[in-house]
């Protein structure tokens, strides 16, 4: 037999909690979203790229050395944002993969 505090004990090792597609609605609307909004974060980081390579060069070639010193760490910010989002699925689902094995 169990009792009250037997069931909440147990309620606090294991809620039974999982994620769960499709129990609310407009998650299909909220992935598009999400989705454009990675997009267009892609589309910024490609023009963030190619004005930083800009900058990179025309530093380089005026002899103008900070600002060839930020082309090179505009270049490198904006290839880390291409990688995280790029990334930011398989990321979310690693760790998501690896915090439902914590018991």
């Amino acid at each position: 037999m169990t009792t009250v505090a037997d069931r909440i004990r147990y309620l606090a090792y294991d809620p039974g909690i999982t994620p769960k597609g499709g129990g609310l609605p407009g998650l299909s609307v909220l992935k598009n979203v999400v989705n454009s909004i990675n997009l267009f974060g892609i589309v910024a980081v490609v023009g963030a790229l190619a004005v930083s390579l800009a900058v990179w060069a025309w530093g380089h070639h005026s002899g103008g050395h900070q600002a060839e010193a930020n082309g090179k760490k505009g270049a490198v910010v904006a290839a880390g944002a291409a990688l995280g989002l790029g990334a930011a699925n398989g990321i979310v689902a690693f760790f998501s993969a690896l915090g439902s094995q914590v018991r």
